[in-house]
């Protein structure tokens, strides 16, 4: 073989087997997003009776944020919760039934004592009874539906925090009246962040769920962090031929989410 070709040959050889490897590791621009963002707002209008976090506060699942003036429901619920619990109608109605059905047995002990007419009403009223327990065990279920309706009312009046993270923004304040689906509370999670990464489909067709991807933060400290593959679209873009892929990486450190970061892909090993 010629000098000249050898040296083409092992410059094709190079080319062959480092240039997939330079693609599938170039660096990528993207920016960090929060890994939870949830704007809080009530289902109903009222007014803010209390708030009771601030801004920045480090919130937990189930936290109440911010609580409407629920005075007047708080009334009528402990009104409702009171018949639920009373079950006087249901005794009462136990214990007539039970009597209407000595009384007609009575008659009938009697025998020819008493007329046809006398044992009819008898069996009427019995049935009268048994009627009126079955109503008052509707009334009775009814109740606790009426109770159990009014708690939830006054359980929306509560705006609950459906992550742990950090209070980003109050858009209201105490005393101030806010109408049903007003943005009121913004809660964010930053650790660990979201990256969206566009890539073409060739390089993502390399990956897959749990693969690693490095992510370069930028200055001041300028740290490289190991994060993670956790969604790759079904659905390509079919314009740009590219692919959002996500990635999670750890934020311990608290970094402002929407830094510009720069994404790298490494090749398996």
């Amino acid at each position: 073989m010629k000098p000249e070709k050898h040296y083409i040959y092992m410059i094709a050889i190079v080319l062959f087997f480092i240039l997939p490897l330079q693609v599938y590791s170039q660096e990528i621009t993207s920016f960090t997003n929060p890994s939870e963002d949830v704007t809080l707002s009530f289902v109903q209008a009222g007014s803010i009776a209390r708030i009771n976090y601030r801004q920045g506060d480090l919130v937990k699942v189930g936290d109440v944020l911010v609580q409407q003036d629920d005075t007047v429901e708080q009334i009528r619920l402990a009104q409702l919760e009171a018949q639920s619990k009373d079950t006087s109608k249901i005794k009462a109605a136990e214990l007539t039934l039970k009597q209407r059905g000595v009384d007609l047995q009575r008659v009938k002990d009697a025998g020819t004592a008493v007329s046809p007419t006398e044992v009819d009403y008898a069996e009427l009223n019995l049935q009268i009874a048994e009627l009126q327990l079955h109503v008052a065990d509707i009334e009775h279920d009814l109740a606790i539906k009426k109770y159990e309706e009014a708690k939830s009312q006054v359980e929306r009046m509560r705006l609950k925090s459906p992550i742990d993270g950090r209070i980003e923004n109050i858009e209201i304040e105490t005393g101030e009246s806010v109408k049903a689906l007003d943005n009121v509370v913004r809660v964010v999670r930053t650790d660990p962040l979201w990256i969206e990464t566009n890539i073409d489909l060739a390089q993502a067709a390399k990956l897959q769920y749990g693969d690693t991807a490095v992510v370069k933060f930028p200055a001041p400290d300028q740290i490289t962090v190991e994060g993670m593959i956790i969604f790759i679209p079904s659905v390509a873009d079919a314009p740009s031929q590219t692919s959002e892929v996500r990635i999670q990486v750890p934020n311990k450190t608290n970094r402002p989410a929407g830094e510009q970061v720069e994404v790298i892909f490494p090749g398996k090993k």
